[in-house]
């Protein structure tokens, strides 16, 4: 095995070419998939029609389409579109910068407590019967504040080891699912208890572009930011001495990329909620394409989890009478998704 320049090379590794293949193949697929997304649906639009009203917004087009398509299209399913893209790429990249940094293939977004925190906030706000702006105020808060508690107990330890970030993420997360079930045994069973229950399982139906236009700086900023470091997290795979004995300052850019990461999940949480399996199945099946070079690996998860996010949205909203929550969907896909990942590393092994 040699290393250069952050890079881990090793018989295993896929070609480079093949590697921007895949990427770019997956830089295609995304717009096609948001483009039918917006296409279905119980009013059905053209995709001839959906591209022209898309273009119309831009371009001076003659108008072929009539002003219920358009409301459809662009005041109700863009937003839902844009959101799912944000929280798929978003939940996609922060756990392949997590598993990568913490060295653990079972590790999720919400490792360091965000989740659970964002929960707390979030039913805090319910319970206060205050409107969705401070819901989402709130969820971001309190998933920040579980990150900190989180980091505060390694220093307070004196240990500041990932092993001990990892158990004090663990800690944190008990502690916050344990005031939200507090939360949830005062709350009224018919009005609070069911807003809760609703939020905590994950859905983009209230989804407004203006909700999108206030998360999408924050999750950009962090993703570019991920994006121009990512070659560093292939040394922070390597351990926490190997990577400081080839000249990486450890503690300050695991702050960096858990700042990043931390940014990212709290951010999806409150546009969309709790949503699980995203983080953790995504960066498997990005190994599965592009290996384990974080330099391929993080965007081709960012992209993989944007469409895999806009698939099940589509599906949640169409499949049933009733919309179903994004968590019911992203479990009973991604469970058997991820017994095949496991059956197909064990076959390998063997």
């Amino acid at each position: 095995m040699a290393i250069a320049n952050g890079v881990i090379d090793t018989n295993k590794t896929k070609p480079t070419k093949n590697r921007e293949l895949i990427i770019t193949g997956l830089l295609i697929l995304l717009p096609l998939t948001a483009v039918c997304a917006l296409a279905i649906g119980r009013f059905s639009v053209p995709v001839k029609g959906v591209a022209a009203i898309v273009a119309g917004r831009v371009l001076p087009l003659k108008q072929t389409w009539t002003a219920q398509m358009e409301n459809v299209v662009i005041n109700i399913r863009f937003p839902r579109v844009c959101a799912a893209i944000m929280v798929g790429s978003a939940l996609a990249l922060s756990g392949a910068v997590y598993q990568g940094m913490f060295r653990n293939p079972l590790v999720s977004p919400d490792i360091l407590g965000v989740a659970s925190g964002a929960c707390v906030g979030a039913a805090a706000a319910i319970l206060l019967h205050l409107g969705p702006w401070a819901i989402q105020v709130f969820a971001l808060a309190g998933g920040l504040a579980a990150v900190v508690f989180a980091i505060a107990i390694p220093r307070l330890l004196k240990n500041n080891s990932s092993l001990m970030l990892v158990l004090a993420g663990v800690v944190v997360s008990g502690f916050m699912n344990a005031l939200l079930g507090v939360m949830k045994y005062l709350a009224d069973p018919d009005s609070e208890l069911a807003a809760i229950v609703y939020w905590t399982m994950g859905s983009l139906a209230s989804v407004r572009l203006l909700d999108v236009g206030i998360m999408a700086p924050g999750i950009l900023i962090a993703m570019t930011a991920v994006l121009l470091l990512r070659w560093r997290i292939n040394l922070l795979a390597l351990g926490d001495a190997e990577a400081h004995s080839l000249g990486l300052n450890v503690r300050t850019m695991r702050g960096w990329m858990i700042l990043c990461s931390t940014t990212l999940t709290s951010l999806a949480i409150c546009l969309a909620g709790t949503i699980g399996w995203v983080g953790l199945i995504i960066p498997h099946l990005g190994r599965l394409l592009v290996g384990q070079d974080h330099r391929y690996l993080i965007p081709a998860s960012a992209l993989l989890g944007a469409v895999f996010m806009v698939v099940i949205d589509t599906l949640a909203r169409n499949i049933s009478g009733s919309e179903i929550p994004l968590s019911i969907l992203t479990g009973l896909l991604g469970t058997p998704l991820f017994i095949w990942l496991l059956l197909r590393q064990r076959t390998r092994i063997g």
